[in-house]
């Protein structure tokens, strides 16, 4: 029996004024899979993802994430949605200001009421499993660019999400760095039970852990 559908994207259209970006996209992803999206800068990867997410509206069809249509939801309902939902950004995109662990700690103060003992073994789990868990205190300034890259990674898996988005997440990384992050991303995959979506223009990184 296959696996229950988590994202269900149907007839997904989309264009920038007139210019047409997504047209007749249709996917399904299954809970528990890694599934890369590839194609040449420039394709729509990332407007894909940003569907998925929320931030845009499609011109016609529709995304379904968890049985729900995202456009559909008001402000409320996207926020909770998020909830269930972790994003490694490009760059990885930590917070300057703050320490590594104010970073990971971030979305758990903005979405739970955990107390900060909580919180403290939660960040300190969070890091170790991405390898870093000695690095609690130094700031972004400080890390190399695999370092920063898995603390975002650590951040974005903060609240246990259902799915994780990652938009080119080894852009800009060494071939023995982008090997550690293909392969921290697999074995997070798994050991949430969740579900993964690689937006990637890295064929032969990706081929190595994805599922489709």
């Amino acid at each position: 029996m296959s696996a229950p559908a988590l994202v269900e994207i149907r007839d997904l259209n989309f264009a920038y004024d007139k210019r047409p970006v997504l047209e007749g996209i249709n996917m399904t992803l299954p809970k528990g899979s890694l599934i890369a999206i590839m194609g040449l800068s420039g394709c729509g990867k990332t407007t894909l993802l940003r569907h998925i997410g929320g931030s845009l509206k499609p011109t016609k069809g529709c995304v379904k994430v968890d049985g729900q249509v995202i456009h559909e939801l008001d402000r409320d309902g996207l926020y909770a949605m998020r909830r269930k939902m972790g994003m490694l950004f490009q760059f990885g995109a930590l917070f300057t200001d703050m320490t590594v662990f104010d970073n990971v700690a971030f979305p758990m103060r903005e979405h739970t009421d955990l107390s900060e003992a909580m919180i403290r073994d939660l960040v300190l789990l969070k890091l170790n499993a991405v390898g870093l868990r000695g690095a609690q205190d130094l700031m972004p300034s400080e890390l190399s660019g695999g370092m920063a890259r898995r603390v975002a990674l650590a951040r974005a898996m903060a609240l246990d999400p259902l799915l994780m988005l990652y938009d080119e997440p080894f852009t800009g990384l060494d071939p023995i760095t982008m090997g550690v992050i293909g392969q921290l991303i697999r074995k997070l995959n798994d050991a949430l039970g969740g579900s993964s979506i690689i937006v990637t223009h890295d064929v032969q990184e990706s081929l190595q852990i994805v599922d489709y």
